[in-house]
């Protein structure tokens, strides 16, 4: 999660909410839509974490230490400095909770030796997973053009944390844990305020407007629902609130019901926008600005997937769509008082 600009807009909207069981649509919007995922990007970095975790290459008692690149990364922040130690466990609660941004960094150095190397393990895992539409430039989520994603995709990345690490996704109901003397509070309010729900992730910067990734469950039935563009977070909140309890109902055997959110206003994401432009527009000039972006998103997604021929950065995507093999060869140790992070 970035810093919350004053007045912040609503980015464009999104959402979708589904029964992971039968995969059953009870609600769609712009589903397959272009979007910045923000913060929701930790939800990768966590899958792989916990992969790296059951395949036996790291322990939650492994320590990375923090680098000057990690150190550096903008808030949200746990306050890692140069050279601080952190635990693979620490790692995960910081990321749950306050969604910190020096910690998912030193987590994605310590996996893959750098940050682009780890990027290219996400993009390549959410290929693995059907996420076709997704490209990751960072283990965090902080702004970047070129990283993109859809709430269906979103959706499918929810879905593989439940179904394929069951016994590490308690960690996302976290409430709250201590680093150094500090405490730190889980950002997904709906883990309070809704019954049922035990997760997942939210994420805010200017271009996405707020998101959220949540998963409830009720009477043996685990809906899963994704909202992208929200203006404030409680406006977000009590949308997917809405959402849920109508995708609850419907399982129930009710109908369901119009939703609308009240944020959905076709505003544009900001990197997307003309500088010194005003807003709010007419009617017809936002229905051809929101077509605009729209196109200008999927024409960055067709770039980075190859669709169009672009030098790719190291550790990145080939211009064949395919990740580009980065060199990972990260000493690692299963002793809490031996650095796995690459060489700096």
């Amino acid at each position: 999660m970035g810093w919350v600009a004053e007045g912040a807009l609503a980015g464009p909207y999104s959402a979708l909410v589904m029964e992971i069981e039968s995969d059953r649509v009870l609600y769609e919007r712009n589903a397959d839509e272009i979007r910045h995922p923000a913060s929701l990007t930790k939800m990768m970095t966590l899958y792989l974490v916990f992969e790296a975790l059951e395949q036996g290459r790291i322990s939650l008692h492994d320590t990375f230490y923090a680098s000057n690149y990690s150190a550096s990364r903008s808030p949200s922040r746990i306050g890692l400095r140069p050279g601080d130690p952190l635990t693979v466990e620490e790692g995960i609660l910081a990321l749950v909770t306050c969604s910190a941004n020096d910690a998912a960094a030193t987590l994605g150095e310590g996996l893959a030796g750098s940050e682009p190397a780890f990027a290219a393990m996400m993009t390549r895992k959410a290929r693995e997973l059907g996420m076709s539409q997704t490209v990751f430039r960072n283990a965090s989520g902080l702004p970047d053009s070129e990283q993109v994603t859809t709430a269906r995709d979103m959706y499918r990345l929810g879905k593989a944390l439940l179904k394929h690490f069951p016994q590490h996704y308690p960690y996302f109901s976290t409430s709250h844990f201590q680093y150094r003397g500090r405490s730190f509070h889980n950002h997904n309010h709906l883990l309070e305020h809704y019954y049922g729900a035990d997760g997942i992730k939210t994420g805010f910067v200017n271009a996405s407007g707020f998101n959220l990734v949540a998963s409830a469950r009720r009477n043996g039935v685990r809906l899963v629902g994704v909202v992208f563009g929200g203006n404030s977070a409680s406006r977000r909140d009590a949308h997917m609130r809405d959402l849920l309890d109508d995708g609850f109902a419907q399982i129930e055997g009710r109908e369901p019901s119009v939703q609308f959110a009240g944020f959905d206003q076709g505003w544009s994401p900001r990197l997307l926008t003309r500088p010194g432009e005003r807003y709010p527009l007419s009617r017809g000039a936002k229905k051809k600005r929101v077509a605009a972006n729209v196109a200008g998103a999927r024409g960055v997604t067709h770039r980075i997937l190859g669709h169009r021929p672009h030098h790719a950065a190291k550790g990145g995507v080939s211009a064949k769509g395919r990740p580009a093999k980065a060199k990972s060869s990260p000493v690692r140790s299963k002793s809490s008082k031996t650095s796995v992070a690459a060489k700096r």
